[in-house]
C-alpha cells in the first residue's frame, strides 16, 4: 500500500439526517414514549453513569449517531448479573453498541498493587462495584443472550487497547482479543466516529457485520483474502519484522495468539509491529491467529478535520448528568464540567501511556469559534458557574495545531514520537495559535479566569518563551503540575521522555516569567516508580535530586502495565520493542514484577515518610551507600528511627532456632523481608 496524503473519502455528516434531538438520549421506556418511540434503533451499553457532555464517550457516539437520524438509547451501568436489564429499552433495530467507559474497567477498578478500589469516579455517588471486571466482555455477553439475533459492535478505550491478543496485568497473563471474548461481531478502535457512522449506516441499509471488512479502525474475524498478500512478521528468525513494502495488497502476519502466549520476543515483536503499523498515512491491515481464526484489523481511522471535529462539539448535548440521578454527585463530571476540550491526539508517545495508541499521534484541533461557542454554553447553562474554566487543553495542554510541515512527511512517518529523543526538525511547534486562542476565551464577556490544569509539554514549551510568559501571567494558580517522571536518563530513554535538562530549563523560564508577573508559583513535578528499565540505583538518585531540590511527594504514581502500551511490552517480556525484536539479538529491559520491590521504588519516592525508613536504610546499606544514612543535610534517611514514628520502627519478625530469615531481591540487592 503506498503512502497517501492523510484525507478522508467523504466528511463525518455528509450522511447527517438531522431530526428534532431529545432532551437526553432516553434510558427507560417511559422516557421513548414520551418521545413517541416504538423501539430504539442503536442502544448502547456502558460501564459510565450517562453524562450527556462531550467528555463522555458514550454521549458523542449516541448525539452522532441521533444527528444521522438514528433512534439512541442508553443503558448505564446495568446489574449484569442477568440479560434482563439489557432489555429494558426493547431489541434494538440495528446494533447494540458497548464500551466499558470513559476508562478501561480494570484500571478503574484495581490500583497498580492490583487492590480493588472502593470508589468510581465514574458513578453517581461515586460508588464503587458498579461495573464488572472486564465490563467491556461482560456486557456483550449479555446483550447476546437479551437479543441473540442483534449485532453486538463493541467501542470505547477497553476494547480499544484490547483489540488483540494482549498482556493483562490483573490475571498476570496474555488474554485473547476482547473481540474472541466478548463473542462481539466488530470491534471499532481509536476515535471512532467516522466507522460507527458508516457501520450504522450500511447495518441499517441490511449489511451484515462480515460485510464492513473494509471500513477503516474496525477489527473482525475473516479470513485473509486471496488476492492479498501476507507479509510475516511472525518470523522471530528474520530481522524484516514485517517490513517489506511491495505492490499490489499486502497484510502484515503477526506473531498468533498461542506464539505470544508461549514466546516473551514473539509477543514484543507483536507490539512493535503493532506501534509501527499505526499512521493512517501508511499503517496497512494486520492479522492474527486466534485458534482457527485470524482476527483481521484494518488501518486506523483517517483523523478529523477541525470542521469535523467543531460539528462533533456542537451537538445539542444537554451538558448534565440524566435527570435519573438527582442531586447525587458524579466525581467526573464535577471534575470537568467547566473545562474544554480543544484537541485530540498526542505526538509524544510516551511509552508508558495509552493515548496515542487510542487517539493517534495526529493532532485534531477545533477551530477557535466552536471553543468560544463552548465557554459561552458553559457561562449560560452550567450550573454553578463562577466565571472560572477550570481547563483548557486535552490530552496535553500546548500541542492545539502543531502538526507536521509537510503533509507528504507526515503521511511517510514511522517515528514513534515526533519528540524523541529530540524534537523532529519537520514539527511545527509554533505556540502562536494556542496564545491567540488564550486571549480570545480571557476577553470572553463573563470569564474571569481560564486554568491550563492539562500536562504542559515542557519541552514544547521552552521552544516559545512568550507561551510560557502568557501561561504564568494568567492561566497558572498557585502550582502548576509538570511530568518530567525521572531524572535518569536509562529509564527515560525506557520512557520516550525528554532528559531533567528540559524540566530544569523549562523551571527557569517559569520561574522568571513567575517573578516578573509578580507571582508567587510553584511546579509540581510528577515521578513513576518501578518503570521498566530502572534501577535501584536510579530511584536513589532521583531522591537525592528530590532531597536535593526540597520536594516531598505527597502522592506518587507506581508504574500501571495498561493493556497495549509499550511499557506493558517492556514489562511482561524484559524485551524492549523500541529496538528491533530477533530471535537472540533482542535489546533486554529489566522490569519491577515483584511487589516488594515496586515498594521500594515507591519508598524512594517518598524518602521523607519515616515508614519508609527501615527499608530504606536495610537498601542503602545493601547497595554500599551508608554514606546517606545520617542526620546531616546530604542525608537521605536517618540512622535511627526516632522514637513514635514509622509504623515499622522497632519491628522485626524473631528468628527462631534453626530457622532462616526470608529475603527478597531488587535487582542484586537482598533487603529484609
Amino acid at each position: 500500500m503506498d503512502t497517501q496524503i492523510i484525507t478522508a473519502e467523504k466528511p463525518l455528516m455528509a450522511q447527517a439526517r438531522p431530526r428534532k434531538p431529545a432532551p437526553f438520549l432516553p434510558m427507560s421506556r417511559a422516557e421513548m414514549d414520551a418521545l413517541g418511540w416504538d423501539a430504539c434503533d442503536i442502544v448502547l451499553v456502558t460501564g459510565d453513569a450517562y453524562v450527556d457532555h462531550p467528555s463522555f464517550g458514550m454521549a458523542i457516539i449516541g448525539r452522532l449517531l441521533e444527528a444521522q437520524g438514528f433512534r439512541v438509547g442508553i443503558i448505564a451501568q446495568p446489574d449484569w448479573h442477568s440479560a434482563e436489564p439489557f432489555k429494558a429499552l426493547g431489541k434494538p433495530k440495528v446494533f447494540f453498541g458497548v464500551t466499558g467507559g470513559n476508562m478501561d474497567s480494570m484500571v478503574n477498578r484495581y490500583t497498580a498493587d492490583r487492590r480493588l478500589r472502593s470508589d468510581d469516579a465514574y458513578t453517581a455517588g461515586g460508588e464503587g462495584g458498579k461495573r464488572p471486571d472486564r465490563c467491556t466482555i461482560v456486557y456483550a455477553q449479555r446483550c447476546r443472550e437479551a437479543f441473540k439475533d442483534v449485532p453486538v459492535v463493541l467501542g470505547g478505550i477497553e476494547a480499544s487497547l484490547r483489540r488483540i491478543a494482549h498482556y493483562d496485568y490483573w490475571s498476570d497473563k496474555v488474554r485473547r482479543s476482547v473481540l474472541a471474548d466478548a463473542k462481539a461481531d466488530l470491534l471499532l478502535y481509536g476515535n471512532a466516529e467516522r466507522a460507527v457512522v458508516e457501520v450504522a449506516n450500511r447495518l441499517a441499509a441490511g449489511e451484515t457485520p462480515r460485510e464492513l471488512d473494509d471500513i477503516r479502525g474496525v477489527a473482525l474475524f475473516r479470513r485473509v483474502p486471496e488476492d492479498y498478500a501476507e507479509l510475516h512478521a511472525d518470523d522471530l528468525d528474520s530481522a524484516d519484522e514485517g517490513a517489506a513494502r511491495q505492490n499490489g495488497a499486502t497484510v502484515i502476519r503477526l506473531p498468533a495468539l498461542e506464539q505470544v502466549e508461549q514466546d516473551k520476543e514473539a509477543y514484543a515483536r507483536a507490539s512493535r509491529v503493532l506501534h509501527r503499523e499505526s499512521n493512517p498515512g501508511n499503517a496497512r491491515p494486520l492479522v492474527q491467529r486466534h485458534g482457527d481464526r485470524d482476527l483481521w484489523l484494518n488501518p486506523p481511522p483517517i483523523p478529523l478535520t477541525s470542521e469535523e471535529m467543531d460539528a462533533v462539539y456542537d451537538l445539542p448535548y444537554a451538558r448534565a448528568p440524566h435527570p435519573s440521578y438527582g442531586d447525587a454527585k458524579i466525581p467526573a463530571w464535577d471534575m470537568i464540567k467547566f473545562s474544554v476540550t480543544i484537541m485530540r491526539g498526542c505526538f509524544g508517545g510516551c511509552t508508558f501511556c495509552s493515548i496515542t495508541e487510542h487517539e493517534g499521534r495526529i493532532i485534531q484541533n477545533r477551530s477557535e469559534g466552536s471553543i468560544l461557542r463552548e465557554i459561552e454554553k458553559i457561562r449560560d447553562k452550567t450550573p454553578g458557574f463562577t466565571g472560572v474554566i477550570s481547563d483548557i487543553g486535552g490530552p496535553t495542554a500546548n500541542m492545539y495545531r502543531m502538526a507536521c510541515k509537510d503533509p507528504k512527511v507526515e503521511a511517510a512517518c514511522r517515528r514513534p514520537s515526533c519528540v524523541f529523543p529530540e524534537i523532529c526538525p519537520n514539527l511545527n511547534t509554533s505556540h502562536d495559535d494556542l496564545i491567540r486562542l488564550y486571549r480570545k476565551v480571557r476577553e470572553t464577556k463573563g470569564i474571569k479566569k481560564v486554568m491550563v490544569a492539562s500536562g504542559v509539554r515542557y519541552d514544547l514549551a521552552v521552544e516559545s518563551p512568550e507561551y510560557i510568559k502568557e501561561l504564568v501571567t494568567h492561566h497558572v494558580g498557585g502550582y502548576l503540575k509538570i511530568a518530567p517522571e525521572h531524572t535518569e536518563r536509562g529509564p527515560l530513554d525506557k520512557m520516550m521522555k525528554p532528559g531533567i535538562g528540559a524540566y530544569n530549563k523549562f523551571k527557569r523560564m517559569f520561574d522568571a516569567a513567575a517573578e516578573q508577573a509578580g507571582k508567587k508559583y510553584y511546579l509540581i513535578p510528577y515521578f513513576i516508580a518501578a518503570h521498566p528499565g530502572t534501577t535501584d540505583e536510579d530511584m536513589m538518585n532521583l531522591a537525592l535530586w528530590l532531597k536535593k531540590n526540597r520536594y516531598r511527594a505527597d502522592q506518587v504514581q507506581t508504574f500501571l502495565p495498561s493493556p497495549m502500551a509499550t511499557a506493558t511490552a517492556m514489562y511482561h517480556t524484559g524485551v524492549n520493542p523500541l529496538r528491533g525484536v530477533r530471535r537472540g539479538g533482542s535489546d533486554k529491559v529489566e522490569a519491577i514484577r515483584g511487589l516488594r520491590q515496586r515498594r521500594l521504588h515507591k519508598a524512594f519516592l517518598r524518602y521523607h515518610d519515616p515508614d519508609n525508613w527501615p527499608v530504606l536504610r536495610e537498601a542503602l546499606i545493601e547497595m554500599g551507600r551508608r554514606d546517606l544514612i545520617g542526620s546531616q543535610p546530604h542525608h537521605l534517611v536517618p540512622a535511627h528511627q526516632p522514637p513514635g514514628t514509622g509504623k515499622a520502627a522497632g519491628t522485626r519478625r524473631p528468628v527462631r532456632p534453626g530457622d532462616k530469615t526470608q529475603r527478597f531481591t531488587t535487582k542484586g540487592l537482598r533487603v529484609m523481608k
